[in-house]
This record gives structure tokens, C-alpha cells and sequence, in this order.
């Protein structure tokens, strides 16, 4: 806890608070904060996903492609008639599908992940423009939007959607067997071996768990819209690494934490409205994104030096 009250995203996350509160209440109308809600919430899940797979010293950039292939899914298969819990169910399939393929070229042939997942995302991109030609799956049916509850209760929906997944991964990986096993396997993957975990078992089930996350993301994403793009989810990948990174995960591993990860999403996602608000030019919003996820990132490369340095004093 000390750690995250002390990392980038915390003071970050403050600061906009603070400064919104005094120079712009207007951004804590209700309909803001719940259009805010409503676009962190996909991202959020897929966050999770992501925080797992950076934990084990890997990466993966294509899961925006992923995203776009599991959208184009969700309307294909919720024009088709079917009910909206079958249409998430083949959705998470299919991106856990796509993430067992990647992890399985990561561990079993042991090609660096963001090699493998780079590709994955040329491929799926590639594959998208081919076989849609850029059009659009429009007029989804209103059974569909909001999941048939309407704009308020299909908001409350996704919402408590990815709250419920978050803590129930948060509870995983502090009270399971599995979730240790994977803070185990990132920490040090030959020790973990020693102690009888299979590391690349772990790799392959992580790989296929975010993107079966990243399924579920591209569902609570649709179901807002009428329609869904063909190029759906495009920098997705950027914002989800830069909101674990900014949340105090290692790069290279063995140190990760979802509350962390909750915080970089928020800030991370609230920045462009903020500065909206502020009358900041929106151009503005990427470098301020960039600050804070160097101050990150010097901030992990801080604490190791830290922990490396007291080791040798012991």
C-alpha cells in the first residue's frame, strides 16, 4: 500500500483532482463522470488482463487488434439475434483463442512476446481490413445496446461488469494458489521451476486469460453504440501498457499491482477530459501522458537501485 500511495499515478491522480476542483467543477457534472466511467471500463478490463502478463516479464501490443476482431464478432453475432450473454461468451472465446496463440508461440518456441504479438497484430489488422473492406457493422440491434436495459441501467451494467472483474481478480491473485503461482513464475520462472510450477503452462494460461479479458472489454465497449468500426480499438494497446507502467508495474516483471493499474487507467483516461475542461489545447494531452509515464518508469528504475543498493549493504 505504501508503495502505490507513493507511485506516480497516486500523485498524478491528486493533482488533477485538486486542480479540476478549483479551475474547472464543471468536470464533476454526473454526465461527465459517467461518460468517464463508461470509456474506463473496457479499458479497465483489459488493463487486468495486461497487469498479468507484464507481471510474468512479458508483453502483448496486439491486443488492440484483438479487440477489433472480438468487436466485429460481437456484431456479427448480436445482429444474428443472439442474446447478449452468448454474444460475450463467444467473444471472450475468440479472444482467448487469440491470446492461447500467442502465449503458446511465446513459450513453446520461445520467440520474444513483443515479436510475436507484433506480428499478431499486422496479421489481425491485415486480416480485418481484407475481410470487412473498412465498412462498418451498423444498426445493431436495441436488444443489444445498453443489453436491453436502456442507456441508465445498461450504464450501471458495464460498470459493475468490470468492477466485479477486477475484484475478483484482485481476490485471485491474493488468495489463490494460481495467483501466487504467477507472482512466483514472474518473480523468478527457474525457481518457480525448482518448486514444481510449469512456467510455460503458467505463460500460455495468462496469454489466453488477457485476451478472453480483452473479449469482455470489446463487449462492454459496444454495447454503447449502434455500430462498430472495423478499425475498433486502435492505441488501445498504448493505453493499457502506459496505465500498468504508470500503476507501478515492472517492466522486466516479478512486480505488479491491479489497485495500481486501476489508478493509471483512471488517470490515464481522464487526462484529455481534464484538460478539455481546463481550456488546454488537446494537443497537450499526449505530452502530459508522456511525462507521467517516464515519471514512471524513473520511478521503478529508482526503486530497483534502491533495492539493489540495500541488498549490498546487508
Amino acid at each position: 500500500m505504501k508503495r502505490l500511495t507513493n507511485s506516480p499515478a497516486a500523485f498524478g491522480l491528486v493533482a488533477l483532482i485538486v486542480i479540476t476542483a478549483f479551475a474547472a467543477p464543471g468536470f464533476y457534472s454526473a454526465s461527465n463522470l459517467r461518460d468517464l466511467a463508461l470509456a474506463i471500463a473496457p479499458v479497465l478490463v483489459a488493463a487486468i488482463g495486461m497487469t498479468l502478463v507484464i507481471l510474468l516479464g512479458e508483453i502483448d501490443i496486439s491486443i488492440g487488434a484483438q479487440y477489433a476482431v472480438c468487436a466485429i464478432l460481437v456484431g456479427l453475432t448480436a445482429k444474428s439475434g443472439a442474446p447478449v450473454i452468448l454474444v460475450a461468451l463467444a467473444a471472450m472465446g475468440a479472444g482467448a483463442v487469440l491470446g492461447l496463440v500467442n502465449g503458446v508461440l511465446v513459450a513453446q518456441f520461445r520467440i520474444p512476446s513483443i515479436v510475436v504479438t507484433l506480428a499478431a497484430m499486422m496479421a489481425l489488422r491485415d486480416m480485418l481490413r481484407w475481410t470487412t473492406q473498412g465498412a462498418w457493422i451498423q444498426n445493431l440491434p436495441t436488444s443489444f445496446q445498453w443489453a436491453g436495459l436502456g442507456q441508465t441501467g445498461g450504464s450501471i451494467l458495464i460498470a459493475a461488469v468490470a468492477l466485479s472483474v477486477f475484484a475478483a481478480f484482485v481476490w485471485a491473485l491474493k488468495n489463490l494458489r494460481a495467483g501466487r503461482i504467477v507472482y512466483a513464475v514472474g518473480c523468478s520462472p527457474e525457481s518457480a521451476r525448482l518448486a514444481g510450477i510449469n512456467p510455460k503452462a503458467v505463460l500460455i494460461a495468462v496469454f489466453a486469460i488477457s485476451g478472453m479479458l480483452v473479449g469482455l472489454a470489446a463487449v462492454l465497449g459496444s454495447l454503447r453504440f449502434t455500430d462498430i468500426q472495423s478499425g475498433a480499438g486502435v492505441g488501445l494497446e498504448m493505453k493499457v501498457i502506459a496505465a500498468v507502467v504508470v500503476g507501478g508495474a515492472s517492466i522486466a516483471g516479478g512486480r505488479a499491482s491491479l489497485w495500481g493499474t486501476l489508478l493509471g487507467v483512471v488517470l490515464m483516461l481522464t487526462i484529455g477530459t481534464s484538460l478539455t475542461y481546463l481550456g488546454i489545447e488537446a494537443f497537450w494531452e499526449k505530452a502530459v501522458q508522456g511525462a507521467i509515464i517516464l515519471a514512471a518508469v524513473i520511478a521503478n528504475a529508482l526503486s530497483g537501485s534502491e533495492k539493489r543498493l540495500v541488498a549490498v549493504v546487508r
